[in-house]
């Protein structure tokens, strides 16, 4: 049974950083009531000047998937500080974190290797497909009232520079971790509520 989903959710790059070469950047997906989560991130830009990771010939969990160009999640139950973190990056390597308050308390949780698929949509499109399972205790607290979610992607140009996007920027630098990062709430039985990161 599908618990929740999301359609073309814009995410918008930091001011501090600007766009660099993206135009857009959006994500959809849905979260299902054992706990599977599925996303969607569409890239629309100047792709060639966007700086990708080889793909890796045996995708592993890794730590510094942010300092280049990936994309990620945060995710927690409505109501509660502590919250997962997960890093998807282009070349298929992964990273997930469970922190028990804002930037406190990090640990690594055992998760089964996600899936993340890459594919090019012509000239200027891109979009990076993720799927992972959420920890044990979460998963089976996934069909039982809201989650609170955060997406953002961090894109690196050609010449090494950054932009940070997100659906929602609370602070005057960025921080994915931030509490107001958390714009999109998502309710049992496929509804969302409080979506405030469809406003710019």
């Amino acid at each position: 049974m599908r618990s929740a989903e999301f359609h073309d959710l814009p995410l918008q790059p930091h001011p501090a950083g600007g766009a660099g070469p993206l135009h857009s950047l959006r994500v959809s997906g849905t979260l299902d009531a054992d706990g599977r989560i599925t996303l969607d991130y569409l890239l629309e830009g100047g792709l060639l000047r966007v700086r990708l990771p080889e793909p890796a010939r045996a995708p592993r969990r890794r730590d510094g998937l942010w300092r280049h160009t990936c994309v990620e999640l945060f995710a927690r139950r409505a109501g509660i500080a502590s919250y997962l973190e997960f890093n998807f990056s282009p070349a298929g390597d992964w990273a997930a974190y469970a922190f028990d308050a804002y930037r406190q308390g990090q640990t690594r949780p055992e998760l089964a290797q996600p899936g993340i698929t890459l594919q090019a949509l012509g000239a200027g499109r891109l979009r990076l497909q993720a799927r992972a399972q959420l920890p044990p205790g979460a998963a089976a607290a996934a069909h039982d009232g809201s989650w609170q979610l955060g997406f953002a992607a961090v894109i690196e140009t050609s010449d090494g520079s950054l932009s940070y996007w997100a659906a929602h920027h609370p602070a005057a630098q960025p921080d994915f971790h931030a509490p107001g990062n958390f714009s999109l709430v998502l309710e049992p039985g496929g509804g969302t509520a409080g979506t405030r990161a469809s406003v710019p």
